[in-house]
């Protein structure tokens, strides 16, 4: 057995210590592409979803009476393991729009619809913003049409 002396053993145990530290770093999320199986990089903000009627809920597992309690006690329920993300591609060379479903550490991945742009929230109607009268708005279509 080999003796160390004292600046010996600090190194060791600095050189112990960092392995650890890069061991327990979070790691990079694993989001692949669908198509063609790349790595997939954010380019924007999560959008999380919200559900405000009872069906969103059973679609999604909750019983009947307790997805039916949950929405009487609560106008809209976050949905914590999905949102909305924009993600860039480096074979398609675009980006995206995917509705990301969180299950532990594994993701799925499916093409945002209009309807789940509709339960995000922070995001503004396809339709333009619900304050605004209809006068206002048909005014504002022949500005942008000339």
């Amino acid at each position: 057995m080999k003796l160390l002396s004292p600046g010996e053993r600090q190194k060791s145990k600095r050189s112990s210590r960092r392995c650890e530290r890069n061991r327990n770093r979070s790691k990079r999320r694993e989001i692949y592409c669908p198509i063609h199986l790349c790595y997939l990089d954010s380019v924007s903000k999560k959008y999380y979803l919200y559900a405000d009627r009872v069906e969103q809920l059973r679609q999604r597992g909750y019983g009947k009476l307790n997805a039916q309690l949950s929405i009487k006690s609560r106008t809209t329920i976050l949905l914590e393991n999905e949102w909305l993300e924009e993600f860039w591609c480096i074979e398609c060379q675009k980006t995206e729009w995917y509705h990301v479903q969180k299950h532990g550490r594994i993701y799925h991945l499916s093409v945002a619809s209009r309807e789940l742009w509709q339960q995000a929230t922070g995001v503004s109607p396809a339709y333009g913003n619900p304050s605004v009268g209809e006068f206002t708005r048909r005014q504002a279509q022949k500005l942008k049409i000339r």
